[in-house]
């Protein structure tokens, strides 16, 4: 199943700034538009992309997901017309915090499941 293919949705960036066309073959090449689930994935664009929380399960699957699919779904995300208003800036740093504090929940020894 293409998740992102079909939508208009995907994930963050950080660092250096790719192509459109290293963004795809990074996507190609990793299967990144097949790790996560749909809910999972509208609940991670709406914690990025607006001011929502992002629950322990797709937080899981975010990390499964991969840091270097994650970066180039949202910087394929951010090239998007429809996404041409948005502050790149402030969604890369939005997109960092929710990787971040995703990865903090998962390695938590606390975690119950």
């Amino acid at each position: 199943m293409s998740i992102v293919k079909n939508s208009n949705v995907i994930f963050l960036t950080y660092g250096a700034v790719t192509t459109t066309k290293e963004n795809n073959q990074i996507i190609k090449e990793n299967n990144c538009e097949t790790k996560m689930g749909l809910p999972s994935v509208l609940e991670a664009f709406t914690s990025i992309f607006k001011t929502r929380s992002i629950s322990n399960k797709c937080c899981g699957e975010l990390i499964v997901l991969g840091k270097v699919c994650h970066s180039a779904l949202v910087k394929r995300t951010l090239e998007n017309p429809l996404f041409k208003d948005l502050n790149p800036a402030a969604i890369i740093v939005k997109s960092i915090q929710t990787w971040n504090n995703c990865l903090a929940l998962i390695d938590s020894p606390s975690l119950s499941t």
